[in-house]
């Protein structure tokens, strides 16, 4: 079972964590200042009562007293919506300043926190644990404090009516402490299960709705909706278990105050029979009980928030304690123009064998060098190693003789145009896409410019809406090929000074590919550049080929050298030449049928 942590330690956390949000101290101060002129009026309200009762009893009316009740009502009312309304602006403030926290610090994490969480549960803790924190401050925080006023002062006037029937109350709250102790404990255990349930779920969907494709090719729906009930199933269970429990507390609370004010009403009857009390100060000591019995509950109700607030808090302060990117607050000045240096590079993930092994070589500086080798040899490893999504595990990368940690993150990364095999897009225009990244102002002439370089303009053009055509989520309303060039466009316009291209050219038809090799050889020029592919045409004109098998460099040359000397090397390019030949074979098919 999992183990419980004590609740104080998480209030501590609950603490810092608002504190991390800048809250507004004068709001927070002009919200108290609100409740508590709200909980005076309430105080007052009652002891007027207890005058007016005692003058009609006694037929002497007083218009001063009714007047003055009134304004005690009005008063209520007014601090109470004012204060209900600043309220809410606080818990909002508060919960868009941790959000705002929670996404700056979701950018700058590394890559292997995102191997290792879900995208659905990262939104879920963004967005349903930050709204249980405002729940708690919207709703019952602040009304906390005025319920504490109103309890306190309630407690010192009943003290001076009648200490005796004051002291007969006091047997509940003995009672009441001890039920919602046990029970909030319970709380806290079912919250933050029924909070990880919510994650998961929210997973859950993510995932399936944005692979709906790959679910409905494989006909997945009925094991997609097992896995969706099965988890709405046990959100269900436990949300009836959190009900179980409130179902459990709320009446119990009800009762024991039903059971005092019951005894009060009886034993204050006979007080007044005896003279001891008036029958305003009867009236006014039950108004004052109610004083007491709504805080309470309304106390009760914040202790059950408070522990679902505790589970959530756990879980955004895990993500606000991992470990950030490394990065340099100074740089040391970035000199593009000297080689790469790959000195003795090791790496493996942290459940898995080593991808990479020792691992040496130079890449010159302005040349092209193309890694070459079967899948799973460790080439988008080793680009994942320069972008410095990971940190080698041994060995190191030099730009020159200065290791690229060294330099900061941001200027490292902005130096370097780097396009995937499968270029993801984003939900936007096609003009969002290729500007992306771009930290200033983008001219039509440089976006068309960008775009005919990639062999791009063309099919933009036809494009419903030009470069203004939404290119949906993901870019699923583009062909691969098209996404790939849009790709393309985009790393041309950010003019790099190391270009990285990963299949570049793996989506494209022979005719395009043509004319895209043309464009990244004119955008090759003066530039290191490295290439991982497998088509000739790329490998060919490359300035040195390195060959990668099994983590391991096993050769490394000009074509014609390796092809001579390295037998992986040869079985690659015959390969290649097959497959070159069919698709030559299956073009000229489809010319004879055209003709």
């Amino acid at each position: 079972m999992e183990q419980e942590k004590p609740i104080s330690i998480n209030w501590r956390k609950f603490v810092q964590l608002i504190r991390k949000t800048h809250i507004s101290k004068a709001l927070l101060f002009f919200v108290l200042g609100l409740s508590f002129v709200q909980a005076i009026a309430g105080l007052i309200v009652p002891w007027l009562t207890k005058d007016l009762v005692d003058l009609l009893s006694i037929a002497n009316w007083r218009w001063e007293i009714f007047a003055l009740l009134i304004g005690a009502f009005v008063t209520q009312g007014l601090f109470g919506a004012l204060s209900t309304y600043y309220l809410a602006l606080l818990g909002e403030k508060v919960v868009a300043n941790l959000r705002q926290m929670l996404w700056n610090k979701i950018l700058v994490l590394p890559v292997s926190y995102f191997d290792e969480q879900r995208t659905g549960e990262i939104v879920s803790r963004i967005n349903n644990d930050t709204a249980i924190i405002k729940n708690l401050i919207t709703e019952h925080l602040v009304t906390l404090f005025s319920s504490m006023i109103s309890v306190i002062g309630a407690i010192f006037i009943l003290f001076y009516l009648d200490w005796q029937m004051t002291l007969t109350m006091f047997i509940a709250i003995p009672v009441v402490f001890a039920v919602m102790r046990p029970m909030g404990r319970k709380m806290y255990q079912i919250s933050r299960r029924l909070q990880q349930r919510t994650a998961e779920l929210s997973s859950l969907l993510t995932q399936v709705i944005s692979e709906i494709r790959l679910v409905k090719s494989y006909t997945a729906e009925p094991i997609e909706r097992e896995n969706g009930n099965r988890e709405i199933k046990n959100i269900f269970t436990y949300g009836l278990k959190e009900a179980k429990v409130i179902a459990i507390l709320q009446p119990l609370m009800s009762l024991v105050m039903m059971f005092v004010l019951v005894v009060i009403i009886g034993y204050g009857g006979m007080r007044v029979a005896t003279g001891a009390l008036t029958a305003g100060e009867l009236v006014a000591f039950i108004l004052y009980l109610f004083q007491i019995i709504t805080p309470m509950v309304m106390m009760a109700r914040f202790f059950t928030s408070l522990q679902k607030a505790m589970g959530a808090t756990e879980r955004l302060v895990q993500i606000l304690e991992v470990e950030e990117e490394e990065d340099r607050e100074e740089s040391k000045p970035i000199e593009p123009n000297q080689p790469i240096v790959i000195d003795r590079l090791s790496f493996a993930y942290s459940t898995s064998e080593e991808i990479l092994k020792d691992v040496s070589f130079v890449i010159p500086a302005g040349k092209v060098t193309a890694i070459v080798g079967p899948s799973g040899s460790g080439k988008s490893t080793l680009f994942a190693l320069i972008e410095r999504f990971y940190s080698p595990s041994r060995g190191e990368i030099r730009l020159g003789e200065t290791p690229i940690d060294q330099f900061r993150l941001r200027d490292w990364r902005g130096m370097i145009g780097y396009v995937l095999q499968d270029s993801p897009l984003l939900a936007g225009t096609v003009r969002d896409n290729i500007c992306y990244g771009m930290g200033r102002e983008v001219t039509d002439e440089e976006l068309m410019e960008a775009a005919k370089l990639a062999h791009a303009d063309g099919f933009i053009k036809e494009l419903p809406e030009g470069y203004n055509t939404e290119v949906g989520e993901r870019g699923v309303k583009l062909s691969g090929g098209q996404r790939q060039r849009i790709a393309i466009a985009r790393a041309i316009l950010h003019n790099p000074q190391i270009l990285m291209l990963d299949e570049a050219t793996s989506n494209l038809d022979s005719t395009s590919e043509q004319v895209v090799q043309e464009a990244l050889h004119n955008l090759m020029k003066g530039r290191t550049t490295l290439v991982i592919a497998h088509r000739l045409a790329t490998v060919v004109d490359a300035d040195q080929i390195i060959v990668l098998e099994q983590g391991r460099v096993t050769g490394q040359g000009t074509h014609e050298e390796l092809l001579q000397t390295h037998p992986l090397y040869q079985q690659l390019v015959h390969h290649q030449f097959r497959m070159n030949q069919i698709e030559k074979e299956e073009e000229e098919k489809v010319d004879r049928i055209v003709q």
